[in-house]
């Protein structure tokens, strides 16, 4: 049996896109749909919309974050396969198929799908999302993927195993990170599944887009208090030397220049995670602030 986990709060626009790209497909598998969220809009758009399908659950989570809103979900879930998403965005046709055949290989402890942005490359922002999906994220997997290297699920769309990890901190900030590094750090390997597409808007404000990746960039600077593995996917060293890399990714003048301003972003964003969470030592909720121009 499969259990696809949705974790949601304040989305009532976005929670049925969501769950109905799952109910959607052909799922060759007994199937449930876990849905949490805390809040009140979300709940009744679920409980009204899928009152007469037994196979969507709802839970109502104590509003302290998504970490806790998983831990639930773990002690809930009755499949043996658990399918992570939230509840802003939606997946591709089959998706399900394509990540579940992987956990064939017992050796498989979590699969990775693809996050496609939904963005417009026509300005600024949706361009960065658009580098940072299909360089950053996409590339990289399928690179390290070939060379038998740890990989990061993304926590827009992955899979695990059941069993393997039965809760995670509730502190912390990169929830797919630190469940990739411990099922890793359990000898199981992660695999990437590019067909298995997760589609997702990214910010459309800088201030939003700061908090967002605050939250991503500041989760893997926590990383070394929460786990012991010392492989990562993302830190500022590593990204410098992928610079190279996202400097071939520009197509004209204009979208080199938004390259080199996302490489100064990038920069800005590591010395304010650096100071908050080092010198200032922000609280969890000080940083895992809601994004707004997502939803």
């Amino acid at each position: 049996m499969l259990s696809i986990i949705i974790t949601s709060y304040k989305e009532p626009l976005t929670i049925r896109k969501a769950v109905d790209s799952f109910l959607k497909q052909d799922i060759r598998e007994k199937y449930e749909i876990i849905v949490l969220a805390p809040d009140k809009e979300t709940a009744e758009v679920v409980k009204k919309a899928y009152k007469n399908n037994k196979k969507v659950i709802y839970i109502k989570d104590p509003l302290k974050g998504k970490p806790t809103a998983l831990n639930i979900a773990f002690k809930k879930a009755r499949g043996q396969i658990l399918i992570l998403s939230d509840g802003d965005v939606y997946t591709s046709e089959n998706s399900v198929n394509y990540l579940v055949k992987h956990f064939k290989n017992k050796k498989v402890g979590a699969v990775s799908g693809r996050p496609i942005s939904l963005n417009e490359k026509t300005n600024i922002l949706g361009y960065w999302s658009h580098l940072l999906t299909d360089i950053g994220a996409h590339e990289t997997r399928l690179l390290w993927t070939k060379k038998n290297k740890f990989i990061v699920c993304s926590g827009y769309l992955m899979t695990i195993r059941k069993g393997i990890i039965n809760s995670i901190p509730e502190n912390s900030l990169a929830d797919d990170a630190v469940i990739s590094h411990l099922i890793y750090g359990k000898g199981y390997k992660i695999e990437y599944e590019p067909n298995a597409k997760v589609y997702v808007k990214y910010p459309t404000t800088f201030k939003d887009w700061i908090k967002q990746k605050k939250r991503s960039a500041g989760g893997y600077n926590q990383l070394k208090n929460l786990i012991q593995n010392k492989e990562t996917m993302r830190s500022f060293t590593r990204e410098s030397i992928e610079v190279f890399r996202a400097l071939r990714y520009p197509k004209n003048i204009k979208e080199f220049i938004w390259t080199i301003a996302l490489i100064i972003a990038r920069l800005y964003l590591w010395i304010l995670i650096f100071i908050e969470i080092n010198i200032k030592k922000e609280k969890f909720e000080n940083i895992w602030t809601r994004v707004e121009s997502t939803k």
